[in-house]
């Protein structure tokens, strides 16, 4: 079996795939290599007999040294929002340090459409795909959709005061569940591979903001009303808010992309990877509800 190494596995996502290969793909612990800035946080995994090693995007050499021996490598990318091209800096090392230390196959989460999406940092997905791609190692690129869990960071301010601003307008997104996500990449990296692959990672269809405000209405009895702004009155509410400056940016640019239907596709790709269909939105909010209500 392949070496399979996975960075950020004390994050969500990152906990979230190595759980699958151990307990979906039945991947060996010892064909694992956790990987975290912290290695500390990853006592469970290593009681379960994986391997652990400490991966700090901005040490390069530090990273060239973590990679060796890997067959298959995960870069999840690093969540550094608020300095532009930070990511695709640390992505980039990343790149260079898995080719130093002959990596034969680098698999990273990225966005959909990241050469075209009005999103934000779409641009950082683009650039950091093509420096892993500039290394000459065969690639696997998950362009992942839009969270389920991505509800949690406007939705339950909305449902407490009964009112969900947006500026999508009618624009819809194929929200996917992490945890679907996850099994996804995991059935990637554990099965067999051949070339380069990209896989758009989606729900089963796309929703708009105010479907999703009656399926969060429906599911906690409370009413949620829609009010569409534009990006500049939206931008201004938020400031107002308290918000900082960039992430403002980032979520105008969201919802841009939703009118957009930059984050509105629907694809087969992971029926494809795990021979099953992605936990329905309905079932979300239905799971969900008491947390959103707060």
């Amino acid at each position: 079996m392949s070496k399979i190494l996975v960075t950020g596995a004390s994050g969500h996502l990152g906990g979230l795939v190595i759980k699958h290969l151990l307990e979906t793909e039945k991947v060996s612990p010892s064909d694992l290599v956790a990987g975290s800035r912290d290695t500390a946080k990853l006592r469970e995994l290593a009681d379960k007999g994986i391997k652990t090693r400490p991966v700090d995007f901005d040490d390069e050499d530090g990273l060239a040294e973590a990679f060796a021996g890997i067959d298959r490598l995960l870069i999840i990318s690093t969540d550094t929002l608020d300095t532009p091209g930070k990511r695709v800096a640390q992505h980039s090392a990343a790149a260079r340090a898995a080719g130093k230390a002959g990596v034969g196959r680098i698999a990273y989460t990225s966005i959909p459409k990241p050469e075209t999406s009005a999103i934000s940092f779409a641009w950082e997905h683009r650039d950091s795909e093509r420096a892993i791609a500039k290394t000459g190692a065969a690639t696997t690129f998950f362009r992942n959709g839009w969270y389920m869990e991505n509800l949690f960071m406007s939705l339950p301010q909305a449902i407490a005061t009964g009112t969900w601003h947006t500026s999508a307008d009618t624009g819809g997104i194929s929200y996917i569940a992490r945890e679907d996500v996850a099994r996804a990449i995991a059935a990637s990296l554990a099965g067999e591979q051949s070339g380069n692959a990209v896989y758009t990672l989606t729900g089963s269809r796309p929703i708009s903001t105010a479907e999703a405000a009656e399926l969060a209405s429906n599911a906690t009895g409370k009413p949620v009303a829609v009010d569409i702004l534009t990006d500049g009155d939206f931008s201004a509410a938020l400031a107002q808010a308290g918000l900082p400056g960039f992430l403002i940016e980032l979520v105008v640019s969201a919802d841009k992309a939703t009118r957009n239907g930059d984050l509105g596709d629907v694809t087969e790709d992971f029926a494809r990877l795990t021979g099953r269909q992605p936990a329905r939105i309905e079932d979300f909010f239905e799971a969900n509800a008491a947390a959103l209500a707060g």
